[in-house]
């Protein structure tokens, strides 16, 4: 029997082919793409401006005087803090990804890698729709801000105010803006990252003069906001988690920073630090500025439409107004960029593979970033923001964060516990297995299938990338996950059991817990259950022990994601949850999207994808396989 196995990530007949996987980009395999790489410029500086920029978006400017009127009160600075905390378990993940995995695509990089093509698929088609709303929302947001500076919506020039026609409400200052933002992709990612970190400079320093004024305002009347008699938490804990839940969304686009992976001139140190400083920074000016609001005025007083300002105003301080309209402004335009760069990543990633046209891959010679690409989807948002009220297709945008979220938590499961472990056998320039086995090394058992893979991997190749690497601290078995041996085999059989225990718990409990039609006795019972089978899959992974082939998975040495496998579990636990109560007109509209993606790629990316004919080699027989 030949080496090359049905495992994991063989390509089949039919609808097997979803299970598909993609080796990791190394340093150690040729790359054949030739001139059409991405410019290496981008420094931690440049990332933390990126993904503070993206994720301190204007939302952040009204969502604290509807969340502490009606969830948590004055402990709005809690809510906020249990959110950053929730959104770090994701950060975690995405941090050890970033450096295993530094190629452009993010979180539909890192699924192709661990779980298999057909996720991929779903996570990339996911995120195009949330950057492409998400853009358009934050442009439509501009022009109600703008009016603010001109003394209302009637005094915009005509060129930039909103009208209606045939019951259609167009905006083209909107418009105008998406596709400022798309040139300015266009010329290249240090001159946009540069741009990004300015304009979020400047929303950093209005949020800043708002704590900072604040808190002078505060201190002079006693921090009114905090002496009332209902206490500290008016609407008690599930007040409060509650609220976590709704501003939980407020830390959305930290992810951003791992979409430029392949723009970074030291991923391995840089992309961590960019996702946990971005991450920090947001919250520590989250928690400062709803300490600071709550504080002024009693929250029952806030405005829901413009809690800042009317808090400064009940001072007598109106022209702060106009300062904090900069800063909303600023953090519009900074979160439209943000949504522009990493949506054309994906696309020249999912590209690249061969499963959407070239045209999306192709990289200018001169600015080294996929201009074709970034237009094509600048011009498809500029339309969107311009005809459409996005307003309720809102909630959209949160859905592929969270399946993005989700997908980085289950391929740290599978590095640690259950990595891939074969290889592709690859031809380079349109050679195929055949004339490699015609200069006299035969590589037993692969079939004389054409490879079009983008990377092209020789003997030594193969020698290099499994063996020279070190393992990192807490891979607790020895190297037995690349022996062919039964007790190997055995462990990994154990892990994906223990995986899949996991994942029936985590919907048990969540569809449950999310239940609120059910009797009580009948939802306590079925969240026990659910919380039962979820914490055995979770302490039996931690049992068996991490699976040696997991260190040396991927480019290592760099940040890797600790308490495993609580966190990811945890992490997965959480994004469910949030997935399963996002409301059924958002995975209605959603379900439509997965539908036409569904077409698409049936029709064109499983026909079209680079590892249709690929031959996989179990990383037990790569002496099998020699160079020239």
């Amino acid at each position: 029997m030949g080496v090359v196995k049905d495992y994991g990530g063989q390509c089949l007949m039919g609808f097997s082919g979803l299970r598909r996987r993609k080796q990791v980009d190394s340093d150690n395999l040729r790359i054949n793409h030739g001139d059409q790489q991405l410019a290496k410029r981008l420094n931690i500086i440049d990332l933390v401006g990126i993904g503070v920029g993206t994720t301190i978006g204007a939302g952040v400017y009204i969502l604290i005087g509807t969340v502490a009127r009606e969830q948590t009160g004055p402990a709005l600075p809690i809510a906020f803090l249990i959110a950053g905390i929730a959104a770090a378990l994701s950060a975690f993940c995405y941090a050890e990804l970033s450096c295993r995995c530094p190629s452009a695509g993010s979180a539909y990089h890192y699924s192709y890698i661990c779980i298999g093509e057909g996720v991929a698929w779903i996570i990339g088609w996911a995120l195009i729709l949330e950057y492409a709303i998400g853009a358009s929302v934050v442009a439509r947001g501009v022009t109600p801000n703008l009016a603010l500076y001109f003394g209302g919506q009637g005094n915009l020039p005509a060129f930039l105010a909103r009208h209606t026609i045939y019951g259609i409400v167009i905006d083209p200052c909107a418009a105008a803006l998406v596709i400022i933002g798309t040139i300015l992709m266009c010329t290249g990612i240090k001159e946009s990252s540069l741009v990004q970190t300015i304009v979020t400079s400047i929303n950093v320093c209005a949020l800043v003069f708002v704590i900072v004024a604040g808190s002078y305002l505060a201190s002079k009347s006693g921090w009114v906001g905090y002496e009332l008699s209902k206490g500290y938490v008016p609407f008690g804990v599930n007040g409060v988690l509650g609220g976590s839940a709704t501003v939980f969304f407020s830390y959305i686009g930290f992810d951003s920073v791992t979409a430029t992976a392949e723009e970074v001139k030291n991923p391995k140190r840089d992309l961590p630090l960019g996702v946990g400083i971005s991450l920090s920074l947001s919250c520590i000016l989250y928690m400062l500025l709803s300490f600071v609001i709550v504080g002024l005025v009693p929250y029952y007083d806030l405005d829901k439409d413009t809690p800042i300002s009317s808090a400064f105003s009940a001072y007598g301080v109106e022209w702060a107004a106009l300062v904090i309209t900069t800063g909303a402004v600023m953090a519009l335009l900074a979160a439209l960029m943000g949504s522009l760069l990493p949506q054309s990543r994906i696309l020249m990633a999912m590209a690249r593979d061969g499963l959407l046209p070239s045209f999306f891959s192709d990289i200018d010679k001169r600015t080294q970033v996929p201009v074709k690409g970034t237009m094509a989807i600048g011009i498809l948002a500029a339309a969107i923001a311009f005809f459409m009220d996005v307003s309720e297709l809102a909630g959209m945008v949160s859905v592929g964060t969270l399946l993005a979220f989700t997908s980085v938590a289950v391929s740290v499961l599978v590095i640690r516990y259950v990595p891939p472990n074969e290889l592709h056998v690859l031809a380079s320039s349109g050679e195929s297995s055949s004339a490699i086995r015609g200069r006299g090394h035969d590589v037993q058992g692969v079939n004389d299938e054409f490879v079009k893979g983008p990377f092209a991997l020789s003997g030594d190749d193969c020698q290099d990338l499994i063996l020279n690497r070190d393992p990192y601290p807490g891979a607790t078995v020895d190297q037995e996950a690349f022996l062919d041996n039964p007790k190997g085999q055995r462990r990994r059989r154990l892990a994906l059991w223990f995986l899949t225990i996991i994942f029936i718990g985590v919907l048990l409990l969540t569809s449950s817990a999310s239940a609120e039609s059910l009797p009580s006795p009948s939802r306590v019972t079925l969240c026990g259950i659910g919380g039962t089978i979820f914490l055995v899959g979770t302490i039996g992974l931690a049992y068996i022990g991490q699976d040696g082939a997991a260190g040396v998975f991927g480019h290592t040495g760099g940040f890797t994601c600790p308490f495993v496998p609580y966190l990811p579990a945890a992490c997965i636990l959480l994004n469910t949850y949030l997935l399963i109560n996002l409301g059924t007109g958002t995975w209605v509209r959603v379900s439509v999207w997965l539908l036409i993606g569904t077409v698409v790629y049936l029709s064109y990316g499983r026909t079209h994808s680079l590892l249709l004919n690929a031959s996989y080699v179990p990383v037990t027989h790569t002496e099998d396989v020699h160079s020239p």
